[in-house]
């Protein structure tokens, strides 16, 4: 693949998955509810067992914060720069909000809003 054609990391548009829904704590920490099965017969077998049907999340203060503003609009760069001083410049923070996108696609969390694939996205 041609130089060209690389995406940065940093111009990526993540957004969350159509699959899971969000809920903001009274903690201010975000849950997220992800459901076990897609399938409507094993959701409702599940809860006919007794059975929490979602699998729930919670999100510790940083993951919280980057959740927040991943909204498919804007890109990783723009969210690095809204954080910054809610990392209060720790060091790395840029790496750890990157880092942590990035586990939540492989995740199946959220997808890019922009078409790049994982063979096409430079750090």
């Amino acid at each position: 693949m041609s130089k060209k054609n690389k995406i940065s990391i940093y111009d990526v548009v993540p957004k969350r998955g159509r699959h899971l829904l969000s809920e903001e704590q009274e903690d201010g920490l975000v849950r997220l509810i992800i459901p076990r099965f897609t399938n409507n017969f094993m959701r409702h077998l599940l809860e006919r067992m007794g059975r929490d049907s979602n699998i729930h999340i919670t999100l510790e203060e940083h993951g919280s914060a980057i959740w927040r503003l991943i909204d498919g609009k804007r890109t990783v760069k723009d969210i690095i720069e809204n954080l910054n001083e809610h990392f209060n410049n720790e060091e790395n923070y840029e790496y750890r909000i990157i880092k942590y996108i990035m586990t939540l696609r492989q995740q199946q969390i959220i997808v890019y809003a922009t078409p790049p694939t994982e063979n096409n996205i430079t750090q």
